[in-house]
């Protein structure tokens, strides 16, 4: 679908919520917290539309129909990490610029061995040109997807994994 159906269907779904959510998380495959940070609307809105709590005003409206607009009309560069909740919660970097390219980082929680390989899947589907993950997954995930693959390694903190990352995007 191009953005503007997208937008429509989500207007004209008697379950606005349940749709809004499917386009953030299929449609647009951004978690919810990007999805709040693209489109300038706080991140409890939009879970408070998602479950019904709250009904979106025209304002709201707008910043959601131009965040998707904008979000399918520009697919970015980016970066994949994925590690767990609590140290994807310590991410305070969601784009970064090597080389004069500005190369997005997306988040993908995984709280097992199993959830991180198909986290790694899902993010090379997605358009991943690199992954940052644990120093235990690294082998088997270079095994299973075509995109370079970053370390985190305990005395490395997650941001100079992400422009190691980066710089192996901008060089390609």
């Amino acid at each position: 679908m191009n953005p503007r159906e997208l937008i429509a269907s989500l207007l004209l779904d008697e379950e606005f919520g349940k749709r809004l959510e499917k386009i953030i998380r299929e449609d647009l495959r951004m978690s919810i917290r990007d999805f709040a940070r693209r489109t300038g609307i706080s991140e409890s809105t939009i879970y408070k539309l998602i479950s019904g709590k709250r009904e979106p005003n025209l304002k709201t409206l707008k910043k959601i129909a131009l965040g998707i607009e904008e979000i399918m009309s520009r697919r970015e560069i980016f970066i994949a990490v994925i590690a767990s909740r609590a140290v994807l919660n310590a991410l305070t970097i969601y784009e970064i610029e090597i080389d004069r390219k500005r190369i997005a980082v997306r988040e993908y929680s995984a709280n097992s061995f199993e959830e991180a390989i198909i986290s790694a899947i899902r993010a090379e589907r997605d358009g991943a040109r690199a992954i940052v993950c644990a120093p235990i997954l690294s082998p088997t995930i270079e095994k299973i997807v075509s995109v370079p693959i970053v370390t985190i390694l305990p005395k490395e903190d997650l941001f100079r994994a992400i422009e190691t990352a980066a710089k192996k995007v901008a060089s390609r």
